[in-house]
C-alpha cells in the first residue's frame, strides 16, 4: 500500500525577545487563570460565526500522523438539547445513585453538584466532542487512527481554551456512559462521545466555587 507525502514548506513564526516572551506568557497564564468552569448559563445568543472559530481552533490541535480523528457536533435545536438532557439525566441518576463509590459523593459534596443537568437546556449552544477509533479512507475501507484519546483530549484542551478566549463560559460534562449521545444524534459506529460541552454567557447570578489551584512547585520537577 503506497503512503501519500506531504510537501514540505518552510516554517513561518513570530519571534520575540526574551522580555517579550516572559511577558507573553505571564499575560496568557493570568489570562487562562481566570477561566473557571460555569453551571449557570445565560440563555443569550452567541453568532455561529464564533462557534466556527472555535471549533477551528480546537481542529489545529496535533494529532497521531495527522489522522484528526475528531469530530464536533454542535447542537442549538431546543428539541435535541432537550432529548439530550434527558438521556443525560437519566445516566446520571444512575451514576449518583450507584455507580459512584462513596470516596467520589464525598469529593463531590463541596461542589453541591447532582443529576440535574440544566446547563444543557440553558445555554445556546452545545458541542458534542466525539473522538474516532477509525477512519474510511476514500473507498470506505477502514484506516487505522493512532493515539485517539491523546489527540482528542489535546484538541478539547484547546477548545476550552478558544471559548475563554472569546469571552465565553463552559465546563466539561461527561454523563458516562456516554453512548446515548451517539445514538441521538444518528453518528457513526466509529464515533465515540468524548466530551459534552455546553457554550455560553454566564447567567447573570452565577457563582463558582472559591477554588485555589495548585502552586507550580506542586505540579512541577525541573531536571536543570
Amino acid at each position: 500500500m503506497s503512503t501519500k507525502k506531504f510537501d514540505f514548506i518552510p516554517y513561518e513564526r513570530e519571534t520575540f525577545t526574551e522580555d517579550e516572551m516572559i511577558e507573553r506568557a505571564s499575560s496568557f497564564y493570568k489570562f487562562m487563570n481566570k477561566r473557571r468552569s460555569v453551571r449557570q448559563f445565560s440563555d443569550k445568543d452567541i453568532p455561529k460565526e464564533v462557534i466556527d472559530n472555535i471549533i477551528k481552533t480546537a481542529g489545529t490541535a496535533p494529532s497521531g500522523a495527522h489522522k484528526e480523528p475528531w469530530t464536533f457536533c454542535v447542537i442549538r435545536n431546543s428539541d435535541l438539547k432537550k432529548q439530550v438532557r434527558e438521556l443525560a439525566e437519566e445516566e446520571e441518576r444512575k451514576n449518583y445513585e450507584s455507580r459512584m463509590s462513596e470516596r467520589w459523593l464525598k469529593d463531590l459534596e463541596p461542589f453541591g453538584t447532582d443529576a440535574v443537568k440544566e446547563f444543557i437546556e440553558d445555554a445556546p449552544w452545545i458541542i458534542i466532542v466525539l473522538k474516532q477509533s477509525y477512519g474510511y479512507d476514500e473507498d470506505g475501507s477502514k484506516t487505522q487512527n493512532y493515539y485517539v484519546n491523546e489527540s482528542v483530549g489535546i484538541a478539547a484542551g484547546m477548545l476550552i481554551a478558544a471559548i475563554h478566549n472569546a469571552g465565553l463560559v463552559t465546563l466539561t460534562h461527561t454523563p458516562s456512559p456516554m453512548n446515548f449521545i451517539a445514538k441521538a444524534l444518528g453518528r457513526p459506529e466509529n464515533e465515540k462521545p468524548f466530551l459534552l460541552i455546553p457554550v455560553g454567557h454566564p447567567a447573570e447570578d452565577c457563582t463558582v466555587p472559591n477554588l485555589q489551584r495548585k502552586d507550580i512547585k506542586d505540579i512541577a520537577i525541573y531536571y536543570e
